[in-house]
């Protein structure tokens, strides 16, 4: 998802390649192998991972119908090994139960947009062009951009605005909105972007990317639950992990990064109190973290690819214990 690059039909840059590849190959090494790829995008993980480890199967999952079947004719080289769902992320056991799968043996989380949602300008993703304001990642889904800023109330608007955008001028903007929608209703992001940037003050518009920004990210993040998928994706994709198993997530802004991280903490926590002696084998943490932190792409990787910039890498892997 949170992939790189050009339109759908240029190069395809998936973040962080070479060190995702390194983190999950160790665990699809033997025959029958399974990775699950819960947000597909574009397929450029994928196909990087089917290529380095030739034992493994793909169950790749995407809400966005556009996206699978970019991928599907991408992924088409490997035939049989790849099994495609469209499904949201969070839908994990019940991808798993359709493939007839119990456990596998590595996951990938990369979260955010796809190449093909910031690229296509009808989709309405992107503040620096004027497209319709939908932001749905699945078009068949039913909120979208313009039914939140054309009806909610402006108190919780500012408030997805503080809370999923990080927003300073969150209010401001909220009222601006109201104020605007009331004379005509909006239709397309080019009067969004104008009103978002009337309503920030002038010393901070010229400062810190694009007025807009935070905004539309808070705006697409409401629109498809992200927040909520990824919390429910999360102890759904632990618990599918088979001995050995590993998870990767790919976050793009804090929101994400600390539901990853606040999970992760957990999985590889003991069960008992601090300072006990010695811990019960049913209370040892079942998870071991792969990742010191939060790793993020190199000086090198931003430069070629500026979206990779905010991307943020952790890793977990479960635990070899007895399967009984």
């Amino acid at each position: 998802m949170g992939s790189a690059g050009g339109s759908a039909g240029a190069t395809h840059v998936p973040v962080l390649a070479g060190r995702i590849v390194e983190v999950l190959a160790p665990a699809l090494a033997a025959p029958g192998s399974t990775y699950v790829d819960g947000t597909l995008g574009l397929g450029g993980h994928a196909a990087l991972v089917l290529d380095a480890c030739p034992n493994a199967q793909l169950v790749g999952i995407d809400r966005d119908p556009a996206a699978l079947a970019i991928a599907g004719e991408r992924l088409a080289r490997f035939g049989d090994r790849v099994r495609l769902f469209h499904a949201i992320y969070h839908e994990l056991p019940e991808v798993l139960a359709e493939a007839g799968l119990r456990a596998v043996q590595a996951i990938c989380l990369d979260l955010g947009l796809s190449s093909l949602q910031i690229d296509e300008r009808d989709r309405g993703f992107a503040y620096a062009v004027d497209a319709p304001l939908d932001m749905r990642m699945d078009p068949g889904a039913g909120l979208t951009a313009a039914t939140i800023v054309n009806t909610w109330p402006a108190g919780e608007i500012a408030r997805i605005l503080r809370t999923y955008g990080e927003e300073r001028n969150a209010r401001r903007i909220a009222d601006r909105i109201v104020t605007a929608r009331a004379e005509e209703p909006f239709t397309t992001s080019a009067r969004l972007v104008r009103v978002i940037a009337d309503a920030v003050p002038a010393a901070v518009r010229n400062t810190g990317g694009h007025p807009a920004k935070r905004t539309f990210q808070a705006l697409r993040i409401v629109v498809n639950a992200e927040l909520e998928s990824l919390g429910g994706v999360l102890p759904a994709a632990l618990a599918a992990l088979a001995p050995g198993g590993r998870l990767a997530v790919l976050a793009y802004h804090s929101g994400e990064d600390r539901l990853v991280k606040q999970a992760f903490a957990a999985a590889t926590t003991d069960r008992v109190p601090v300072g006990v002696p010695a811990v019960p084998d049913a209370y040892r943490a079942k998870f071991s973290l792969l990742t010191r932190g939060a790793e993020r792409p190199g000086p090198a990787e931003v430069a070629a690819n500026p979206r990779s910039a905010s991307a943020r890498l952790r890793a977990i892997s479960r635990n070899q214990e007895e399967s009984g």
